[in-house]
């Protein structure tokens, strides 16, 4: 786990440039970090180590190939390098410097080429490899996007790093703010890739290839060598016909093996532990495969409606693990908000990044990787929010459309206060599939508004046809909440979850390891008929099959309390109060020229004057906050 960076074509200083560029992402990396750059000085790498797999100088970064031509900056872990090393000994009898997954990767680059290898990797990795017989440079991103990659022209040249505040580094730098993809960050509280806070800086999206050529002054190549569309196209088209509980034991079998590839390292490894099904399930398996007693950490909460920690520790107690318990107060919540912009480098405004922070904080000072349950709710359809969009658009599309589309229009018409959800009501009636329905449901915010002369029903259409772009499959599954999960999976579980498990556990040095998204698992979901998944409000249906032979049904039939915190009740509180209405000046929000004025102060007033909470009054925290560091 690590940082990368590097400048192609840059006019200035290169090696203080890329210096300051490795400095911005020290956290990512803390054991070392290097710069190389081209004897013409057409091209600099940065890197930044954290030591996880061979820490002797053999895996240092960047590393130049034996044959000289390729020189790679990599962050992730190939979690089955060894089979690769291996086959790589058998058929070229290639002899190792060290024992690292860097030095596999540029040999099998070299004899296989980029696309190839990669579709024989299984892991998370952001990889930058410059062929310096060809002069191309050739950017490539896992299969689901655990780990971000940037690129863009920044300061007259082509660059990239993990961290999008690397490009502020540079000197030169000038990208202006990225103002079309401002009505959907603030109606989903995420910007999604390929898009970014700026102007001519996009982010690779996930399975897929780049390639620039010297003097990369056109347009890169993208290719795509995996993609999530396809795995669910060949999954819905080849469902698995075996009974459900032949579906458990195979599940248990992938997901054992995916937990033992990614247990390998030489350092210590632990797991995040709340009371759910996902995380559950992963340190049961791992408890499960006889390698030691499992480190398993867990935050709990004052505030006992979001508290979990009691439920997790039961669960630690009876599968055996060494258990750690961390209660967080309020203080220590409210003193991370301020390092959020620099931890996240551009607007992100899911509130549950504070928890997330501080359970890493915590399991680094005792571990330097952590295995964590994200992607069961996707892949297993957990959500109760399928349910609900499917329920309305089986009672909706019993009406003609014509019908419905006149009643909708007519109810956005109405005078109306925007909590009242008359507008939401008007919007689902003119839904034309459950795909329309669940997109509805999931913008809680009335994005338009909230932008200096921007429409309302200008933004959201805008909104829309992004998101129809990113999630827009026309597949065939089995059931419509197919649909739904393969959407979650495209969008929001990359651009929302991996974003703030990246950050946050970079943020002090943790490499976080998801086994549910390891390649042959996900693939394997797609076959899974509903059934299978969710049978009416109950999800993870499988996966609880998995579970119950390791926990106790009746210690996890309780009621989810979500991983979040009471930001609404804090910011009620005098000092966090005080930071909110700093931030939200009328005088600071009308000089910047960004926001509506007048829309901001009234959702202020409503919230501290009426207590009417909406998502959207973090997300413009977290948006100015990120401004005012810029």
């Amino acid at each position: 786990m690590c940082g990368i960076a590097g400048l192609c074509g840059y006019r200035g200083e290169l090696q203080q440039n890329m210096e300051a560029m490795n400095r911005r992402m020290f956290h990512r990396g803390p054991d070392a970090g290097g710069v190389w750059i081209e004897q013409d000085g057409s091209v600099g790498l940065g890197h930044r180590r954290l030591s996880i797999v061979d820490l002797s100088e053999t895996g240092s970064q960047p590393m130049v190939s034996a044959s000289g031509r390729f020189v790679i900056c990599y962050n992730g872990e190939i979690y089955n390098h060894k089979v690769i090393r291996n086959r790589l000994e058998k058929e070229y009898r290639i002899s190792f410097r060290g024992t690292s997954d860097t030095e596999v990767l540029l040999e099998a680059f070299e004899r296989y080429g980029v696309k190839a290898t990669l579709e024989q990797c299984k892991g998370m990795f952001a990889i930058a490899l410059w062929d310096r017989e060809e002069k191309k440079l050739v950017l490539a991103r896992d299969r689901v996007g655990e780990k971000p990659l940037y690129y863009g022209r920044v300061a007259g040249c082509f660059a990239f790093a993990s961290d999008i505040g690397c490009f502020t580094q540079v000197e030169g730098f000038d990208n202006e703010i990225n103002r079309d993809i401002l009505p959907f960050y603030f109606s989903h509280g995420y910007i999604p890739a390929p898009f970014s806070i700026y102007e001519n800086v996009r982010k690779l999206e996930p399975g897929k290839i780049l390639t620039i050529e010297a003097p990369f002054d056109r347009e890169p190549a993208i290719e795509t060598y995996w993609s999530m569309e396809e795995a669910a196209r060949k999954g819905f088209a080849s469902p698995f016909t075996g009974s459900r509980q032949e579906a458990a034991a195979e599940l248990e079998r992938l997901l054992k093996a995916s937990i033992a590839d990614q247990m390998v390292a030489d350092v210590p490894v632990g797991a995040f532990l709340s009371a759910g099904i996902d995380s559950s399930t992963c340190v049961a398996l791992m408890q499960s495969l006889g390698r030691g007693q499992v480190r398993s950490f867990t935050i709990g909460m004052e505030e006992e409606a979001y508290n979990e920690a009691d439920a997790a520790e039961q669960i630690a107690a009876h599968l055996g693990t060494s258990h750690t318990r961390l209660t967080i107060h309020e203080q220590d919540a409210k003193d991370v908000i301020p390092k959020l912009s620099y931890i996240f480098g551009e607007p992100f405004g899911d509130s549950s990044q504070i928890p997330t922070y501080l359970v890493s904080k915590l399991t680094r000072e005792h571990v330097t990787v952590a295995l964590s349950g994200d992607g069961g709710d996707e892949l297993f359809a957990g959500y109760n929010i399928y349910t609900w969009s499917d329920r309305i658009w089986n009672k909706m599309k019993k009406v003609p459309a014509g019908i419905r589309g006149t009643a909708g229009n007519l109810m956005e018409l109405l005078p109306m206060d925007r909590e009242n959800g008359i507008g939401l009501k008007g919007r689902l009636l003119q839904a034309q599939s459950i795909e329309d329905v669940y997109f509805e449901n999931n913008v809680r915010c009335r994005e338009g508004l909230v932008l200096s002369g921007c429409r309302e029903k200008e933004a959201r259409k805008a909104v829309h046809e992004i998101y129809r772009d990113l999630t827009g499959k026309k597949l065939a599954p089995d059931h419509p909440i197919q649909l739904l999960s393969l959407q979650d999976m495209c969008l929001y579980h990359p651009e929302d979850i991996l974003v703030k498990v990246d950050r946050s556990g970079m943020a002090v040095s943790l490499e976080s390891r998801i086994p549910m998204l390891d390649k042959d698992v996900v693939e394997f979901a797609f076959t899974l008929p509903m059934q299978y998944k969710r049978q009416g409000d109950v999800g993870k249906i499988v996966l609880r099959d998995v579970l119950y032979k390791y926990v106790p049904k009746e210690l996890m039939d309780r009621p989810k309390k979500g991983f979040s915190i009471p930001i609404r009740k804090w910011l009620q509180e005098p000092a966090l109060r005080a930071y909110a209405e700093e931030l939200l000046k009328p005088e600071k929000i009308a000089a910047e020229g960004i926001l509506n004025q007048a829309v901001v102060e009234k959702l202020w007033k409503d919230y501290t004057e009426r207590d009417v909470w909406r998502p959207q009054i973090w997300y413009l925290l977290m948006f100015e906050q990120w401004l005012g560091q810029q």
